[in-house]
């Protein structure tokens, strides 16, 4: 870093000061654990001599307790990317407008919990439900640890209440499944080909506002070989929308091959697949009776109003929890 060309590539210079940020993390967090350890044996050393030190070395466990379970917690985000920003996706599924309306209630708790959390949150494509609610969103996360916290959240989501576009007010059960890709470091190479992509510029399809424009900006680019689609309308040009959409679709593609991976150990490994694409993974009860449960862990609470407004962390530490020992059960059907 102390180079005279090191600023020469400032993208690059960018990326080594923030390894190097996360790397001097990773050794203050070891510098305390040591330091505690240390003090605390100290504490327990004079306790034992007969000093009055019973107060501080409660005091010692329990900042040490907590320092333990900050380590054990980056421990269990160790992934190749968990440290990355996320593309993070919501679709409606079957309940018709239903589960559009749950895609942005399920869209509203994810940008809370961002809120929560200090991680920026951009949505980057909407497509608006026919008569309420969203089709899909798209939210670009960034921050760190998002992708390892999001990707615990991977799988359809269940939400079973009283209508409120029932005349008859009939207990509904909607789905909306939630995804999330690493966002890719521009340094991987992924070989995109020209001649495999379809380009499409629409107009801008929200509702309105300062980021809708009245010209064909919107873009939509289809991977033909794959079919996988990724579009962004939040731009305000046409060239800003093709980088934001071509960097999901970078996305996209590299998980699939890291799927592609996965599935060969899965191969010989049967039987542990933690989540499918299609598994349902939560339930949120607001009728007969409030609570919301994940299917995997058992996790529940009744505070309803709480996790949709974002409150979600302790669902995403069962998860990654249960991952870390091997614990993690199958989504199931989640019928009550």
């Amino acid at each position: 870093m102390a180079g005279a060309d090191f600023w020469k590539d400032k993208a690059a210079a960018q990326k080594v000061l923030q390894r190097r940020k996360r790397v001097e993390a990773d050794l203050d967090l070891l510098k305390r654990l040591g330091s505690q350890e240390d003090d605390t044996r100290v504490l327990v050393e004079w306790l034992g001599s007969g000093e009055d030190v019973g107060a501080d070395l409660v005091a010692a466990l329990e900042a040490f307790e907590q320092t333990v379970e900050v380590a054990e917690f980056q421990k269990m985000l160790g992934g190749e990317h968990d440290r990355a920003n996320a593309i993070l996706t919501i679709n409606s599924g079957a309940g018709g407008t239903d589960s559009q309306d749950w895609a942005e209630m399920l869209l509203r708790m994810y940008t809370k919990w961002c809120d929560r959390r200090g991680f920026k949150s951009d949505i980057t494509d909407i497509q608006p439900g026919e008569e309420a609610g969203i089709k899909s969103a798209t939210v670009i996360v960034q921050g760190e640890y998002a992708y390892g916290h999001l990707a615990a959240e991977a799988g359809v989501h269940r939400l079973v209440r009283i209508s409120p576009f029932d005349s008859n007010a009939r207990r509904q059960t909607s789905f909306a499944s939630v995804f999330a890709w690493p966002e890719i470091d521009e340094t991987i190479e992924i070989d995109i080909q020209e001649k495999d992509l379809r380009v499409d510029t629409y107009r801008s399809s929200g509702a309105g506002g300062q980021h809708v424009n009245v010209t064909d900006s919107a873009v939509r680019i289809t991977h033909l070989p794959t079919g996988i689609v990724a579009s962004c309308q939040n731009e305000r040009s046409q060239i800003r929308n093709r980088d934001v959409a071509m960097k999901i679709l970078k996305a996209r593609l590299y998980e699939l091959e890291m799927q592609k991976r996965r599935d060969k150990l899965e191969a010989v490994e049967a039987g542990k697949k933690d989540i499918a694409f299609g598994s349902q993974i939560r339930s949120y009860v607001i009728h007969p009776y409030r609570m919301v449960k994940d299917h995997r862990t058992k996790h529940e609470t009744g505070n309803v109003d709480r996790v949709l407004d974002g409150d979600i962390d302790d669902f995403i530490q069962a998860t990654l929890v249960a991952r870390a020992r091997g614990t993690l059960g199958a989504a199931d059907s989640g019928e009550e």
